[in-house]
């Protein structure tokens, strides 16, 4: 079990200090605890969150503070992505938790490999219940199932370690493969005919429009001839 050392935070110490010192502000409550604002080194937190995740259970220690914990909820700065605030629920050894957990996949697809599917992760992670003790880093999802586009892994297909059990639908899709299809473009045919009929009309226009011009000229050029 991973052990933190924390203190004590008075409510009254600025956030953006505490900060500026390396450590992150947080509090830690449960159903036996009352809620209890804390503060710890920011590098050793990051780190912890990176490797251990939000599933593993804790241990707080410090002056008066000897409590196990899982991490509850993080906030992290919109910029930096660090981890700026975090809280931690005290657990009951005895009590079940519900917790959602990571999903590892592990595996070849022969959808994916052999017709060219891509792989779908429907779930990243999956809720389960299970004592403190019992409670798994992560959970493999095997895809060698997934044989043709129609194959799915359900959350029913997951090997749960002993004292693990589902808190969602059996039927729940965990994995899938899509099968790409190329778009087709259909070409127009063309209709001749109509361009043809189109070229004729216009050479009709052009010649109307050379004989006017001739039927014009035929006056002015007697005109011309009766004044010689």
């Amino acid at each position: 079990m991973i052990t933190l050392d924390v203190e004590k935070r008075d409510l009254k110490q600025n956030l953006s200090q505490i900060r500026k010192t390396g450590k992150i502000p947080a509090v830690f409550y449960g159903k036996k605890e009352i809620s209890t604002p804390i503060m710890l080194s920011n590098a050793i937190f990051e780190k912890t969150l990176k490797e251990a995740g939000e599933s593993t259970i804790l241990h707080l220690k410090g002056d008066g503070i000897n409590v196990d914990v899982l991490i509850h909820d993080v906030d992290l700065d919109p910029v930096t992505d660090k981890p700026r605030h975090a809280d931690f629920y005290a657990i009951e050894k005895d009590k079940k938790l519900a917790v959602k957990i990571p999903l590892e996949f592990i595996g070849v697809a022969p959808a994916v490999k052999d017709l060219g599917g891509i792989l779908v992760k429907v779930m990243h992670e999956m809720e389960i219940e299970a004592l403190p003790k019992d409670l798994p880093h992560k959970l493999e999802v095997d895809i060698s199932p997934l044989i043709s586009f129609t194959s799915v892994v359900m959350a029913k297909d997951i090997k749960l370690p002993s004292g693990v059990s589902l808190k969602i639908k059996p039927e729940e899709v965990i994995a899938s493969v899509y099968e790409p299809k190329e778009e087709v473009v259909e070409e127009k045919a063309v209709d001749l005919s109509a361009i043809e009929v189109e070229k004729k009309g216009k050479e009709a226009k052009v010649g109307e429009a050379g004989a006017e011009a001739t039927a014009e000229a035929k006056p002015a050029a007697e005109k011309k001839e009766a004044k010689k």
